[in-house]
């Protein structure tokens, strides 16, 4: 069996850590709105993915988070919680909006024929494992503190950061604009851990040693997760391209850092984004659709999984509802 390592940027021959056994992690939902068929498809594809695996004989411990806290909305360091956006537009609580679309997440995949991983992880639960991955962070010298903002991973400290990415440090550094440092070292130094700002009033904070109302940032979550049931090493980690320059960047640096540099994930699987009518899909187009407008039209959501399998996942495919009348066919 082969398969594309985007860290490797070739097609590498398939062989797993510990004979006969795969440790796989995915980039799960962030739950502060509805799962989408661009949603979908990346996750039909894990599922192919470990279904395949499984049917080459491999004991496949599958392992997919639920984002519930900590994901703002520029990806990076910067903007508003998802969670606390979601909350505001639907009038609800943080708490009521992660179930529902958690619930709503896991519908649609069963709709569309995809099986539930083994561990299913939410972020909200596992807060101790990501501040302890912080604190040993701080005690090996990676961290820094911006007073009222967060504690930050200091990339210049890890000789490899961007790797995986190909990102040419040095081309960041010398276009780095003073004033939109907010305090970092480094353009591509990135929060491990956030402070909640005066005004804000969170719903969801925890203690830390650093602030009393504190929240996790998005990329500590999927490493202390994944190392928390998969181990230092393991095998795959799956995610969107988008995650590529910023987010698993991240996980990679965090990660390797804390074990001494030990390779983190020995292969990993970027899937490509679903386009609609040739245009990305958005609200604002109006071409954001979900599995229930795909049965309203009469259509099956096993049509929609078949659809998908007729592309590559690692390229761009455009949705139309004549292509699904087809798969529907």
């Amino acid at each position: 069996m082969q398969i594309y390592n985007s860290l490797s940027h070739r097609v590498e021959e398939f062989a797993p850590i510990n004979q006969g056994k795969v440790g796989l992690y995915a980039c799960g939902f962030t739950v502060y709105d509805y799962t989408h068929i661009g949603h979908l498809r990346k996750y039909i594809f894990d599922d192919v993915l470990v279904k395949t695996l499984r049917a080459r004989g491999f004991a496949v411990k599958f392992v997919q988070n639920v984002t519930d806290v900590g994901h703002l909305t520029s990806d990076e360091d910067t903007g508003e919680d998802k969670l606390e956006k979601g909350a505001k537009k639907y009038g609800k609580s943080v708490w009521d909006v992660a179930h529902e679309f958690e619930e709503y997440f896991w519908y649609s995949m069963e709709m569309t024929g995809a099986v539930r991983p083994d561990v299913s992880c939410r972020a909200t639960e596992h807060i101790e494992a990501q501040l302890e991955m912080v604190k040993q962070l701080e005690a090996k010298g990676f961290t820094y503190v911006i007073e009222g903002d967060g504690v930050y991973f200091d990339t210049s400290k890890f000789p490899d950061y961007g790797k995986m990415a190909q990102l040419n440090l040095s081309a960041l550094q010398a276009g780095a604009r003073v004033e939109l440092s907010e305090g970092k070292r480094n353009p591509t130094d990135f929060a491990l851990w956030k402070f909640e700002r005066p005004g804000e009033n969170r719903t969801m904070v925890w203690p830390s040693p650093w602030a009393e109302r504190s929240f996790p940032g998005w990329h500590i979550e999927c490493s202390a997760m994944a190392m928390q049931y998969l181990g230092e090493q393991f095998d795959i980690h799956t995610g969107g391209i988008d995650h590529i320059p910023v987010h698993h960047t991240n996980e990679i640096a965090q990660a390797e850092a804390m074990t001494g540099k030990k390779p983190f994930v020995k292969y990993w699987v970027h899937h490509n984004h679903l386009h609609v009518d040739g245009k990305k899909m958005s609200k604002s187009l109006g071409n954001f659709f979900t599995v229930d407008d795909v049965i309203a039209r009469g259509f099956h959501p096993r049509a929609l999984r078949l659809l998908f399998l007729t592309s590559n996942y690692r390229d761009e495919q455009n949705f139309t509802w004549e292509s699904l009348a087809g798969a529907q066919k």
